[in-house]
C-alpha cells in the first residue's frame, strides 16, 4: 500500500477531464502537486478551481510545458526540483484522440497521436527514473485505454498508441521488478470529457456505449496507486472484454461487428 501525503507527483494533462478531477482529489490526500499543461490561462484556471476549497497553495506548482519537446520535459524536471526538491510519482495522463476513418486521417495528426499518447510519456518516463532510482523510491502511472487492449475501428491510430503505451508500461514494469521504483498501468473505459467530439456522443449513444464520469474514474486510478496494481481495467463488462480478446478475438470480431458499422455513420 502507498501513502499518499505528502507524496510530489508530476500530473501530466492536469487541465482535460481526468486530469483535473486527479488533481482535486489528490490534494484531499495532502500531496504535492505539479500540474502540467501546455496553455498557462487553463493551468491558472485550475488553480482559481481547486484553491476554492484548498487556501493555501504551496502544495501546487503550475508548470506551462508542452511534453512532446525536450524543452518542455526538461522544464516539468526543473519546476518540481525548484518548487519541491523533486519528486515521487509521475502520472502520464496527458492524451489526444480522433474518431475517423484511418485512410482520412493526416499523416501529420497520426504523428501527434503518436508523440502526445506514446513518445512523451515514454520520454518523460526516462527522464524521472535516474532520480526515482537513486531516491529507492517511486511510482511510475501511465493512464492508458480499453481501447489499448482491444482494437476499436474508426479509433484506429488512437486505439493502437494505447496499445504502445500498455506495452511500455508492462515491458518496464519487469525490468524495474527488482528495484523500488513501480509501474502502473489504468485503462478506462470511455470517459465523458472534452477528449470526445459531438460525433463520439452521438454514436455512443446509438450504441449504449458506456461513459464514466472523470470523478468516478479518478477516484479508481488513485485506488489503483494506493494498492500498487500493475495493471487495471476499469469498468464492466469492458475489463471482461479485455481478456476475451486476449485469447478468442474472433468472438470480440463478431460482437462488434455491428457496433462498427452503426459507428461508421458518424465519422
Amino acid at each position: 500500500m502507498t501513502q499518499l501525503k505528502n507524496q510530489r507527483i508530476i500530473l501530466t494533462g492536469a487541465t482535460g477531464g481526468i486530469g483535473s478531477e486527479l488533481a482535486k482529489q489528490l490534494l484531499t490526500y495532502g500531496c504535492k502537486l505539479g500540474l502540467v499543461g501546455r496553455y498557462q490561462e487553463k493551468l491558472d484556471q485550475l488553480e482559481g478551481q481547486l484553491l476554492i476549497d484548498k487556501k493555501d497553495s504551496k502544495d501546487i506548482t503550475l508548470i506551462a510545458a508542452d511534453i512532446v519537446t525536450p524543452e518542455g520535459r526538461q522544464t516539468i524536471i526543473d519546476k518540481m526540483e525548484e518548487a519541491f526538491s523533486g519528486y515521487d510519482i509521475l502520472i502520464n495522463a496527458a492524451g489526444i484522440m480522433d474518431f475517423t476513418s484511418f485512410i482520412d486521417q493526416t499523416d501529420e495528426r497520426i504523428e501527434a497521436v503518436f508523440k502526445t499518447n506514446v513518445i512523451a510519456p515514454i520520454q518523460l518516463c526516462k527522464k524521472v527514473l535516474p532520480y526515482m532510482k537513486s531516491q529507492n523510491k517511486g511510482h511510475i502511472v501511465n493512464v492508458g485505454s480499453v481501447f489499448g487492449s482491444i482494437g476499436f475501428a474508426w479509433f484506429t491510430s488512437y486505439s493502437s498508441s494505447k496499445f504502445a503505451l500498455r506495452g511500455f508500461s508492462q515491458a518496464l514494469g519487469r525490468e524495474l521488478a527488482e528495484t523500488a521504483v513501480k509501474v502502473s498501468y489504468v485503462a478506462p473505459r470511455a470517459v465523458k470529457t472534452s477528449l470526445n467530439s459531438s460525433a463520439v456522443y452521438d454514436m455512443a449513444k446509438e450504441v449504449k456505449m458506456n461513459m464514466d464520469s472523470p470523478d468516478r474514474v479518478a477516484k479508481q486510478i488513485i485506488q489503483s496507486i494506493i494498492k500498487n496494481n500493475k495493471e487495471k481495467y476499469l469498468g464492466f463488462p469492458e475489463s471482461l472484454f479485455v481478456r476475451i480478446n486476449a485469447v478468442f478475438p474472433g468472438i470480440v470480431d463478431m460482437a462488434t461487428r455491428a457496433q462498427n458499422k452503426i459507428a461508421e455513420k458518424y465519422i
